[in-house]
This record gives C-alpha cells, sequence and structure tokens, in this order.
C-alpha cells in the first residue's frame, strides 16, 4: 500500500514537472511565436537611483528606447540578449537589451518607461507573451563576462548560462 501511494506521488510530481518544464522559458530553444502566459513584469525608468549612473543608456550600451521598439531588462540566462517579443494586446516590439540585479534568478521582465509617472502607471503586471525571436546566450556570455569581477548578479547569470545544456 505505502508503495503504490509512493509510485502515484512520484508519478503526480513527474507530470506537474513536465508541465512546468514544458513551459518554461528557461529553455529557449523554443521557436519563434513561442507563447508564455502569466509573464511577471514590473517597469523601470532611467531616472530611478539604481539606475542613474547609467543614465538612459542599456546594458548593451544603447539607448533606452520607448517607441515602436523598446527596451526591456531581464535575467540574460532566461531570455538572452536579443530577445524580441510582444506583449498581447501591444503592437510595440520589445528587446532586451538590458539586465538589472532584482531580476536574476526570477522570469521577470523590467519594461523600461521614459517617466516615473508611466513607470508608476505601469507597475507589476502579469501578461502574455509571444516571442517574435529568442535572442543569444553567445552574445550575453560576450557582455556579461567582462563584467564578472563587480557584481554577483551578472556571476550568476554568466554560472547559468555556462551550466545549460548544449
Amino acid at each position: 500500500m505505502i508503495r503504490t501511494t509512493l509510485l502515484c506521488l512520484a508519478a503526480l510530481c513527474a507530470s506537474a514537472f513536465a508541465e512546468e518544464v514544458k513551459s518554461s522559458t528557461t529553455t529557449p530553444a523554443g521557436t519563434p511565436g513561442q507563447v508564455i502566459a502569466g509573464v511577471r513584469t514590473t517597469a523601470y525608468t532611467h531616472d530611478e537611483s539604481d539606475h542613474i549612473e547609467y543614465g538612459a543608456r542599456t546594458a548593451v550600451g544603447t539607448l533606452l528606447k520607448h517607441g515602436q521598439i523598446r527596451s526591456a531588462a531581464a535575467d540574460w540566462s532566461i531570455y538572452p540578449v536579443g530577445t524580441v517579443f510582444q506583449i498581447q494586446g501591444d503592437p510595440s516590439l520589445y528587446v532586451v537589451d538590458d539586465y538589472g540585479s532584482a531580476l536574476v534568478g526570477t522570469k521577470t521582465i523590467d519594461l523600461y518607461k521614459p517617466s516615473f509617472s508611466a513607470m508608476n502607471k505601469w507597475g507589476t503586471r502579469r501578461v502574455t507573451i509571444q516571442v517574435i525571436k529568442w535572442g543569444s546566450f553567445a552574445k550575453s556570455l560576450a557582455i556579461l563576462k567582462p563584467r564578472v569581477k563587480a557584481a554577483s548578479h551578472v556571476r550568476k547569470m554568466v554560472a547559468s548560462i555556462e551550466a545549460r545544456p548544449a
């Protein structure tokens, strides 16, 4: 009886794990057009105290974008640099060209907003995204590796990317 119960529990756990992996964003071998529901999003602006030293620049070194194409920050070991996505109901395209220490180890995407009022208006939302194009882990590593000594969150992203199966 106990053995049967344990086998049932193991089967339930395995099926729950398989479901989680199926919808996971940590395996960007996914095809373009992949839809991911329930993505937690927050917003940031270049005037926030933790972004002032970088000004209106992204981690890639380009200007933060807010127009038809918009900047987004994420954990690059989940959404690699260059990932392009669209939020359901929003005609804009977002490109992952930034990262932030609070995002590492989470599946949260931080959306760039040009002002505090726009940032506060967005708040925190769960959205459905459609990945138009997955970014590159190789490009992520090329940008991150020279910065490993500077910050622990960068070391975590590098370690996560390097631990990925080939």
